[in-house]
């Protein structure tokens, strides 16, 4: 774990730095405010900051309340050293954002417990922003596929819509729905329907790119959202999802089920400006030639529809 001293007199940080130093944290050095600051604020910030409060430049209790202003990534844990003892500078420094004080001259167990305390709340941290990203990535996934849900997948059809305008890249967009699922779900029953739509989710998921995304757009239609693949791209790998589903039937209990799809693809080149809603609705005409046209193929559609 690192620590960053901030202290202006050399002898207490070369003793704290080798007190530390010796308990297994990496230590790093600031003789006055600014820098500590500087170091607070940079790419690769320590977990825990011990700041002395008198230092020239910025005090200690300013660099804890700049640090909380401005915070953005993990928390930083900021332990205050200080000679003043009165209770009204004790809770300044707390109220400036410091999490933790300890008076001069201190005991190096009481340090050790202090720090250890620290470890436990940043470690208390880690696990808060886990458990939200968790539900985060939960929330936007459909339950039963596994494939992002109507609002994951739209979500992530805004990012790169403006990613394909910011960087000129193209962007293929694909609307497929699987051929004739309500007759599935009559002649095999409901649950073999829901493993149809497991395992349609699984083999296109299997036969994208590490970058490619894939929802459950509504019912038995996904939605394929396919950075910088061009028209001949997005028409190949429409073509091979198609392909994948239809070689193997899906197998559930003792049943086997014959699969198919038809997809409608566009693909957006910028510069020119276009909305979500227009590419969808150019997949979607797209989809439907591809139903009229006999079902499992994939039609290529175009923005001017």
């Amino acid at each position: 774990m690192k620590i960053l001293i901030a202290d202006d007199e050399l002898i207490s940080r070369k003793m704290l730095e080798g007190v530390l130093t010796g308990w297994g944290y990496e230590v790093s050095i600031a003789q006055d405010g600014v820098e500590a600051l500087h170091a607070l604020r940079g790419e690769n910030p320590p977990e825990i900051a011990i700041l002395d409060w008198v230092m020239p430049g910025l005090e200690g209790s300013q660099i804890c309340e700049s640090v909380r202003k401005h915070q953005q990534g993990k928390y930083i844990y900021l332990l205050l050293v200080t000679a003043k003892a009165c209770s009204e500078d004790i809770v300044r420094g707390l109220q400036a954002g410091a999490d933790d004080y300890l008076i001069k001259p201190f005991d190096l167990l009481e340090l050790q417990a202090r720090l250890i305390a620290g470890r436990r709340v940043l470690d208390l941290q880690e696990q808060l922003i886990a458990s939200r990203e968790l539900l985060r990535h939960q929330a936007a996934r459909d339950s039963l596929t596994g494939a992002w849900n109507y609002r994951g997948i739209m979500e992530i059809m805004h990012r790169e819509l403006s990613r394909s305008r910011r960087e000129v890249r193209p962007l293929g967009v694909i609307l497929a729905d699987i051929d004739h699922f309500k007759r599935i779900n009559g002649a095999f029953g409901h649950l073999a329907g829901d493993a149809v739509l497991q395992q349609v989710a699984r083999r296109m998921t299997t036969t994208m790119r590490p970058y490619d995304h894939i929802g459950r757009y509504g019912g038995e239609e996904f939605l394929m959202v396919l950075p910088g693949s061009d028209e001949a791209g997005t028409a190949t790998f429409g073509e091979r999802v198609r392909a994948r589903l239809a070689e193997e039937p899906v197998h559930h209990a003792d049943k086997t089920i014959p699969v198919t799809m038809s997809l409608g693809a566009v693909v957006y080149a910028p510069p020119r400006p276009v909305e979500i809603h227009t590419l969808l609705h150019a997949a979607d005409a797209a989809l439907y030639r591809a139903k009229n046209g006999g079902r499992n193929r994939i039609e290529m559609g175009s923005l001017a529809e």
